[in-house]
């Protein structure tokens, strides 16, 4: 196979109690990319998006990934990527996950599936390093292999795939700029050994009830007394809109990623829908533009298109 279309879904990195152990794929926004193999070792980076990402391959996200996998196989062969970006850099919602994990998964299938799981996500982590100064996995991981991720070690890689609970997910995402990079600087540098214990609880419970599709247990479990509380000054309106999903059923949520998006999780797809309704009449009422997202959780990850 010398073309692959591929459809890459947005992520949800440490479902609140979960800082970079955790993540989950969701079927909206998601990119779509094209890679082609060529007979000439060059790597071509094209865009067809408006947000004006570097296309030296260096200094791009997926063409890093590339090069990587390129020296690692003595290839000969280069790439040709065409990026149709519709998760928006910088969202929390895995943007730069998505081009990483979408590179690796589609040069390993033009090249006939010579690379495992963990060795694909090995090197889409090289992307992530890029756009944030780490090589973490709780985006890449649910990307690659779909539904709810777990990853127990980033080094040596492993990835447990989780049940995928009957959830709806609303998503916000505010037209406001929160740097990866950034979200990490304020984060303290050591927590008490109370503030462990009970994070420990949060995510042995939040992994608990994912496995048993209990829901009520998940609710219960999405609570951080770490990392939210000094993320959350970044995102405008960040606790009336949690306020507020929590007094209209929703089970729980916070923070996607490293922000600006906040995502809650329901059990019924209405619920969604009245909450992202919410989500966006918060923003329109301060005059920050937003977009929400209703959906489920993305099984499967990486789809294949053509």
């Amino acid at each position: 196979m010398k073309n692959i279309k591929i459809k890459v879904p947005a992520t949800i990195a440490n479902l609140v109690c979960g800082f970079d152990i955790l993540g989950m794929a969701i079927n909206e926004p998601y990119d779509e990319m094209e890679l082609r193999l060529l007979e000439s070792p060059d790597i071509i980076i094209r865009h067809t998006d408006s947000f004006n990402l570097p296309e030296e391959a260096s200094k791009n996200v997926a063409g890093a990934v590339l090069l990587k996998i390129q020296t690692h196989l003595n290839l000969k062969n280069g790439f040709e990527v065409i990026i149709h970006k519709n998760i928006k850099p910088g969202s929390g919602l895995g943007s730069s996950a998505a081009s990483a994990a979408g590179a690796a998964f589609a040069a390993n299938h033009l090249l006939g599936n010579v690379l495992s799981k963990e060795e694909m996500v090995h090197f889409a982590m090289f992307g992530e390093e890029l756009a944030s100064g780490v090589r973490h996995a709780d985006n890449i991981a649910p990307c690659m292999y779909g539904g709810i991720a777990l990853i127990k070690s980033s080094d040596p890689i492993d990835i447990i795939p989780l049940n995928t609970p009957d959830l709806f997910i609303a998503a916000v995402h505010p037209q406001v700029e929160v740097k990866t990079s950034d979200a990490r600087q304020i984060l303290k540098k050591n927590i008490s050994m109370k503030d462990a214990i009970q994070q420990w609880g949060n995510i042995a419970g939040l992994i608990a009830g994912i496995e048993k599709n209990d829901l009520t247990l998940i609710g219960r479990s999405l609570n951080d007394g770490i990392v939210e509380p000094v993320r959350s000054i970044l995102i405008p309106q960040f606790h009336e809109i949690k306020t507020k999903s929590l007094e209209l059923g929703a089970l729980g949520g916070g923070i996607s990623g490293s922000g600006p998006s906040v995502f809650m999780v329901t059990e019924k797809e209405e619920k969604a829908h009245e909450i992202a309704r919410m989500m966006k009449a918060v923003y329109d009422e301060i005059k920050i533009e937003s977009f929400v997202y209703v959906s489920e959780i993305n099984p499967s990850g990486i789809e294949i298109i053509e």
